[in-house]
């Protein structure tokens, strides 16, 4: 069974488009009376919680230290478990076929297996209102999932569409605020979500059937009360080089024992 290469993309392609979810969130800073000072898009990356957190705790003293801070408000994102889910498995026939490399072959689709990744997305900001901005521009979206399309075997079927499922699970936050006034402040706000995507194995080749042969006998007329045979009925697709996408029609030709 193993041995056989294939690589359809699918987990880069979940990580790519749960990204972009999230990569067009600005945060406007106003002044007391509601006009707008300035306004910034907040960066996106593919990075563990603790990564950040120690890169921000390097600069704590705002003062003394002359290392370059890490711009807030900032997000990101990272995987945090794979799960299988029997609740979404099909049965072992279902599977699907579509044109092949030639007019005499099919590529078939084996049933596809259902597993859901754990995403967390994290908020960092030094200000409650900033986070809260870029917490009301998410939670709406999701009610409680949010549906996202995907070609999953873009380079060799682009045709073929997947609908994709992303719910939400939670939210939660900390505010590390703690020490003198000049300590760095950091709130973070932690959100996780459920996407539920199918793993398909590799495709396979078959052959497309392009004649039938039915033989007919009458029961109980030949020698020893055995079925004589009559005739051969042979179906085939008119014109024979006929691939599936073609306006065809059959023809059937009758053959009686001597042919």
């Amino acid at each position: 069974m193993f041995g056989t290469h294939f690589y359809h993309e699918k987990i880069r392609k979940c990580v790519s488009v749960f990204g972009s979810l999230f990569n067009n969130i600005y945060v406007v800073r106003r002044t007391t009376g509601g006009a707008s000072i300035s306004q910034l898009k907040v960066p996106l990356s593919y990075a563990p919680k603790t990564k950040y957190l120690e890169r921000i705790r390097e600069t704590p003293d705002l003062v003394n230290d002359t290392k370059i801070a890490v711009k807030l408000p900032r997000m990101s994102f990272e995987i945090i478990t794979f799960a299988y889910d029997n609740t979404r498995q099909l049965t072992k026939v279902s599977n699907f076929s579509t044109t092949g490399t030639s007019i005499n072959n099919k590529q078939q689709f084996y049933s596809p297996v259902p597993y859901s990744i754990n995403f967390q997305l994290n908020i960092y900001a030094k200000s409650q209102d900033d986070a809260l901005q870029i917490v009301e521009q998410i939670l709406p979206t999701f009610n409680p999932q949010y549906t996202l399309s995907i070609k999953p075997f873009v380079n060799d079927y682009p045709a073929f569409i997947e609908d994709i499922p992303v719910i939400i699970q939670g939210l939660s936050f900390s505010d590390d605020f703690e020490g003198p006034q000049e300590t760095r402040r950091t709130i973070i706000y932690t959100l996780d979500f459920e996407m539920k995507i199918n793993f398909y194995g590799s495709i396979g080749t078959s052959s497309v059937i392009k004649q039938a042969d039915t033989n007919v006998y009458q029961i109980g007329e030949g020698l020893r009360d055995s079925d004589a045979y009559l005739e051969t009925l042979r179906t085939i697709p008119d014109p024979i080089d006929a691939s599936s996408d073609s306006d065809y029609g059959f023809l059937t030709t009758y053959l009686d024992s001597a042919t």
